[in-house]
Protein backbone atom coordinates (compact mmCIF):
# COMPACT_ATOMS: atom_id res chain seq x y z
CA UNK A 1 0.00 0.00 0.00
CA UNK A 2 1.51 3.04 0.80
CA UNK A 3 3.75 4.65 4.28
CA UNK A 4 2.68 8.34 5.68
CA UNK A 5 3.81 10.39 8.66
CA UNK A 6 2.03 13.86 9.82
CA UNK A 7 4.04 16.37 12.16
CA UNK A 8 2.25 19.05 14.05
CA UNK A 9 3.97 21.07 16.76
CA UNK A 10 7.57 22.98 17.06
CA UNK A 11 8.99 24.35 13.69
CA UNK A 12 11.46 21.98 12.57
CA UNK A 13 13.63 20.96 9.56
CA UNK A 14 11.57 18.51 7.53
CA UNK A 15 15.15 16.53 7.71
CA UNK A 16 14.84 15.86 10.94
CA UNK A 17 12.05 13.78 10.73
CA UNK A 18 12.21 12.78 7.14
CA UNK A 19 15.92 11.31 7.37
CA UNK A 20 17.70 11.52 10.73
CA UNK A 21 15.55 8.35 12.39
CA UNK A 22 16.52 5.24 12.30
CA UNK A 23 13.56 3.71 10.70
CA UNK A 24 12.49 7.12 8.82
CA UNK A 25 9.96 7.42 6.05
CA UNK A 26 12.86 7.48 3.08
CA UNK A 27 14.19 4.06 4.83
CA UNK A 28 10.52 2.64 5.07
CA UNK A 29 10.64 3.76 1.03
CA UNK A 30 13.24 0.79 0.75
CA UNK A 31 12.48 -1.38 4.31
CA UNK A 32 8.87 -0.96 5.34
CA UNK A 33 8.18 -3.36 8.01
CA UNK A 34 4.25 -3.66 8.59
CA UNK A 35 3.02 -2.43 4.91
CA UNK A 36 1.83 -4.88 2.45
CA UNK A 37 5.13 -4.21 0.34
CA UNK A 38 8.21 -4.13 1.51
CA UNK A 39 9.44 -1.29 -1.13
CA UNK A 40 7.24 2.05 -1.73
CA UNK A 41 8.58 3.04 -4.91
CA UNK A 42 5.77 4.91 -6.99
CA UNK A 43 6.12 8.05 -6.35
CA UNK A 44 6.35 10.38 -3.06
CA UNK A 45 5.07 14.00 -1.87
CA UNK A 46 5.39 16.47 0.98
CA UNK A 47 3.06 19.31 1.51
CA UNK A 48 4.06 21.67 4.30
CA UNK A 49 2.38 24.92 6.02
CA UNK A 50 4.85 28.27 6.97
CA UNK A 51 4.29 31.61 8.41
CA UNK A 52 3.72 33.27 5.02
CA UNK A 53 0.43 31.70 3.91
CA UNK A 54 -2.60 29.92 4.99
CA UNK A 55 -1.97 27.24 2.19
CA UNK A 56 0.20 24.43 2.09
CA UNK A 57 2.92 24.21 -0.28
CA UNK A 58 3.00 20.57 -1.91
CA UNK A 59 5.67 18.72 -4.12
CA UNK A 60 5.28 15.77 -5.50
CA UNK A 61 6.46 13.31 -7.62
CA UNK A 62 6.63 10.02 -9.45
CA UNK A 63 9.91 8.57 -8.73
CA UNK A 64 11.06 6.58 -5.58
CA UNK A 65 11.56 8.98 -2.24
CA UNK A 66 15.17 7.31 -1.47
CA UNK A 67 17.40 8.93 -4.62
CA UNK A 68 15.48 12.38 -5.10
CA UNK A 69 18.24 14.95 -4.70
CA UNK A 70 15.14 17.71 -4.60
CA UNK A 71 13.53 15.77 -1.75
CA UNK A 72 16.58 15.90 0.33
CA UNK A 73 17.87 19.67 -0.67
CA UNK A 74 13.93 20.39 0.30
CA UNK A 75 14.37 19.01 3.66
CA UNK A 76 17.37 20.44 5.16
CA UNK A 77 15.95 23.82 4.41
CA UNK A 78 12.19 24.05 4.83
CA UNK A 79 10.82 24.56 8.60
CA UNK A 80 7.62 24.16 9.10
CA UNK A 81 5.55 23.46 12.43
CA UNK A 82 2.71 21.17 10.56
CA UNK A 83 3.78 19.25 7.69
CA UNK A 84 2.77 15.85 5.87
CA UNK A 85 5.04 13.41 3.87
CA UNK A 86 3.63 10.30 1.96
CA UNK A 87 5.23 7.61 -0.07
CA UNK A 88 3.52 5.32 -2.72
CA UNK A 89 2.94 1.84 -3.67
CA UNK A 90 0.17 2.01 -6.20
CA UNK A 91 -3.21 -0.72 -5.82
CA UNK A 92 -3.60 0.06 -9.50
CA UNK A 93 -4.09 2.88 -10.32
CA UNK A 94 -1.66 4.80 -13.14
CA UNK A 95 2.53 5.96 -11.56
CA UNK A 96 1.88 10.02 -12.13
CA UNK A 97 2.45 13.07 -9.97
CA UNK A 98 -1.14 13.93 -10.36
CA UNK A 99 -1.54 10.39 -8.38
CA UNK A 100 0.93 11.04 -5.43
CA UNK A 101 -0.15 12.33 -1.94
CA UNK A 102 -1.01 14.57 -0.10
CA UNK A 103 -3.99 16.03 -2.18
CA UNK A 104 -4.91 19.63 -1.61
CA UNK A 105 -7.66 22.14 -2.09
CA UNK A 106 -7.50 25.66 -0.94
CA UNK A 107 -5.88 25.35 2.81
CA UNK A 108 -7.01 21.39 3.10
CA UNK A 109 -4.29 18.79 2.93
CA UNK A 110 -5.15 15.21 2.67
CA UNK A 111 -3.45 11.89 2.08
CA UNK A 112 -4.29 8.14 2.73
CA UNK A 113 -2.92 4.67 2.92
CA UNK A 114 -5.40 1.72 2.01
CA UNK A 115 -8.18 1.18 -0.64
CA UNK A 116 -11.42 1.36 -2.04
CA UNK A 117 -11.88 -2.14 -2.84
CA UNK A 118 -13.75 -2.77 -6.31
CA UNK A 119 -12.87 0.90 -7.48
CA UNK A 120 -12.85 0.17 -11.25
CA UNK A 121 -16.26 -1.02 -10.68
CA UNK A 122 -18.20 1.85 -8.06
CA UNK A 123 -15.92 4.99 -9.63
CA UNK A 124 -18.64 6.22 -11.78
CA UNK A 125 -21.26 6.08 -9.07
CA UNK A 126 -18.77 7.88 -6.72
CA UNK A 127 -17.70 10.24 -9.00
CA UNK A 128 -21.51 11.25 -9.46
CA UNK A 129 -21.44 11.94 -5.64
CA UNK A 130 -19.11 14.54 -6.06
CA UNK A 131 -20.04 18.31 -5.83
CA UNK A 132 -20.44 19.27 -9.07
CA UNK A 133 -18.50 22.70 -8.06
CA UNK A 134 -15.90 20.43 -6.98
CA UNK A 135 -15.43 17.37 -9.33
CA UNK A 136 -13.34 19.64 -11.88
CA UNK A 137 -10.23 20.25 -9.40
CA UNK A 138 -10.22 16.48 -9.19
CA UNK A 139 -6.58 15.87 -11.31
CA UNK A 140 -5.85 11.95 -10.96
CA UNK A 141 -7.17 8.60 -11.10
CA UNK A 142 -6.81 7.40 -7.18
CA UNK A 143 -9.41 5.90 -5.04
CA UNK A 144 -7.59 8.11 -2.37
CA UNK A 145 -8.32 11.62 -4.10
CA UNK A 146 -11.88 10.49 -4.74
CA UNK A 147 -12.45 9.88 -1.31
CA UNK A 148 -11.26 13.44 -0.55
CA UNK A 149 -13.43 15.29 -3.13
CA UNK A 150 -16.33 12.79 -1.47
CA UNK A 151 -14.94 14.17 2.37
CA UNK A 152 -15.05 17.92 0.61
CA UNK A 153 -18.56 17.47 -0.90
CA UNK A 154 -19.86 15.97 2.58
CA UNK A 155 -18.70 18.80 5.07
CA UNK A 156 -15.21 18.78 5.43
CA UNK A 157 -14.55 22.26 6.02
CA UNK A 158 -17.58 22.61 8.86
CA UNK A 159 -16.97 18.77 10.09
CA UNK A 160 -13.82 17.10 9.43
CA UNK A 161 -14.75 14.30 11.95
CA UNK A 162 -18.50 14.03 10.48
CA UNK A 163 -17.74 14.49 6.73
CA UNK A 164 -15.12 11.72 6.75
CA UNK A 165 -17.61 9.48 8.48
CA UNK A 166 -20.00 10.08 6.06
CA UNK A 167 -17.75 9.91 3.15
CA UNK A 168 -16.63 5.99 4.71
CA UNK A 169 -20.73 5.50 5.09
CA UNK A 170 -21.33 6.33 1.56
CA UNK A 171 -18.36 3.86 -0.15
CA UNK A 172 -19.53 1.09 1.84
CA UNK A 173 -23.18 1.73 0.91
CA UNK A 174 -22.29 1.92 -3.05
CA UNK A 175 -19.91 -1.51 -2.14
CA UNK A 176 -22.48 -3.44 -0.73
CA UNK A 177 -25.22 -2.50 -3.62
CA UNK A 178 -22.34 -3.95 -6.16
CA UNK A 179 -21.75 -7.24 -4.22
CA UNK A 180 -18.35 -5.98 -2.36
CA UNK A 181 -18.19 -7.45 1.01
CA UNK A 182 -15.43 -4.99 2.27
CA UNK A 183 -15.38 -2.50 0.66
CA UNK A 184 -13.40 0.35 2.33
CA UNK A 185 -9.35 0.47 3.89
CA UNK A 186 -7.85 3.20 5.36
CA UNK A 187 -5.48 5.57 7.28
CA UNK A 188 -6.29 8.95 6.68
CA UNK A 189 -5.04 12.25 7.46
CA UNK A 190 -6.29 15.82 7.10
CA UNK A 191 -5.48 19.26 8.15
CA UNK A 192 -6.23 22.74 7.23
CA UNK A 193 -3.16 24.00 8.65
CA UNK A 194 -3.83 24.78 12.51
CA UNK A 195 -5.90 21.14 13.85
CA UNK A 196 -4.92 17.43 12.39
CA UNK A 197 -7.25 14.41 12.19
CA UNK A 198 -5.84 11.40 11.72
CA UNK A 199 -8.31 7.60 11.27
CA UNK A 200 -8.09 4.50 11.19
CA UNK A 201 -10.59 2.24 10.02
CA UNK A 202 -11.93 -0.68 7.41
CA UNK A 203 -15.05 -2.40 6.74
CA UNK A 204 -12.79 -5.97 7.46
CA UNK A 205 -11.97 -4.29 10.96
CA UNK A 206 -8.10 -5.49 10.18
CA UNK A 207 -7.26 -1.67 9.40
CA UNK A 208 -3.56 -0.85 8.16
CA UNK A 209 -0.94 -0.28 10.97
CA UNK A 210 -1.37 3.89 12.28
CA UNK A 211 0.52 4.76 15.47
CA UNK A 212 0.47 8.27 17.81
CA UNK A 213 3.79 9.28 19.52
CA UNK A 214 3.76 9.44 23.38
CA UNK A 215 3.71 12.98 24.89
CA UNK A 216 6.25 14.32 25.00
CA UNK A 217 6.95 15.14 28.29
CA UNK A 218 6.23 11.67 29.00
CA UNK A 219 9.03 10.97 26.98
CA UNK A 220 11.59 13.52 28.15
CA UNK A 221 11.38 12.12 31.53
CA UNK A 222 12.12 8.66 30.31
CA UNK A 223 15.29 9.33 28.17
CA UNK A 224 16.48 12.71 29.14
CA UNK A 225 19.41 12.57 27.10
CA UNK A 226 17.76 12.18 23.91
CA UNK A 227 18.73 15.92 22.13
CA UNK A 228 15.27 16.36 19.60
CA UNK A 229 13.23 16.10 22.87
CA UNK A 230 14.92 18.54 24.72
CA UNK A 231 13.78 21.39 21.84
CA UNK A 232 10.52 20.79 21.02
CA UNK A 233 7.43 22.03 22.78
CA UNK A 234 5.07 19.66 24.93
CA UNK A 235 2.20 19.53 21.93
CA UNK A 236 4.32 18.11 19.38
CA UNK A 237 3.09 15.48 17.85
CA UNK A 238 3.69 12.63 15.38
CA UNK A 239 1.25 10.26 13.65
CA UNK A 240 2.73 7.36 11.22
CA UNK A 241 2.37 4.15 9.34
CA UNK A 242 4.93 2.45 11.26
CA UNK A 243 7.38 3.60 14.16
CA UNK A 244 10.33 5.65 13.24
CA UNK A 245 12.48 4.08 15.90
CA UNK A 246 12.48 1.88 18.70
CA UNK A 247 12.86 4.18 21.08
CA UNK A 248 11.18 2.33 24.15
CA UNK A 249 7.84 4.15 24.98
CA UNK A 250 7.89 6.48 22.11
CA UNK A 251 4.71 4.80 19.69
CA UNK A 252 1.23 4.03 20.77
CA UNK A 253 -0.84 2.08 18.24
CA UNK A 254 -4.08 4.01 17.24
CA UNK A 255 -7.08 1.43 17.91
CA UNK A 256 -8.94 -0.36 15.35
CA UNK A 257 -12.06 2.06 14.28
CA UNK A 258 -11.19 5.33 15.98
CA UNK A 259 -9.48 8.96 15.37
CA UNK A 260 -7.48 11.27 16.73
CA UNK A 261 -7.30 15.07 16.91
CA UNK A 262 -4.08 16.97 17.79
CA UNK A 263 -4.49 20.56 18.05
CA UNK A 264 -3.24 23.39 20.15
CA UNK A 265 -4.22 22.93 23.90
CA UNK A 266 -3.72 19.16 23.83
CA UNK A 267 -5.17 16.50 21.79
CA UNK A 268 -8.31 13.78 21.87
CA UNK A 269 -8.14 9.56 20.64
CA UNK A 270 -12.28 9.04 19.84
CA UNK A 271 -14.04 6.24 18.47
CA UNK A 272 -15.06 6.29 14.33
CA UNK A 273 -17.89 4.40 12.64
CA UNK A 274 -19.13 5.54 9.59
CA UNK A 275 -22.42 7.44 9.18
CA UNK A 276 -25.07 7.68 6.52
CA UNK A 277 -23.95 10.03 3.85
Amino acid sequence: MCRWLAYSGTPVLLETILYEPEHSLIDQSLHAKMGVETTNGDGFGVGWFGAETDTPAVVRETGPAWSNRNLREIAGHVRSPLFFAHIRASTGSAVQQTNCHPFRHGRWMWMHNGAIDGFDRIRRDLALAVDPGLFLDIEGSTDSEMMFFLALTLGLEHDPPGAVARMAGLVEEIGHEHGIAHPLQMTVAVTEGHRLWAFRYSSQGASRSLYYSTRVETLRALHPRTTFLRGVSDGTRLIVSEPLGDLPGAWHEVPESSYGIVEPGGDALLPFTPRAA
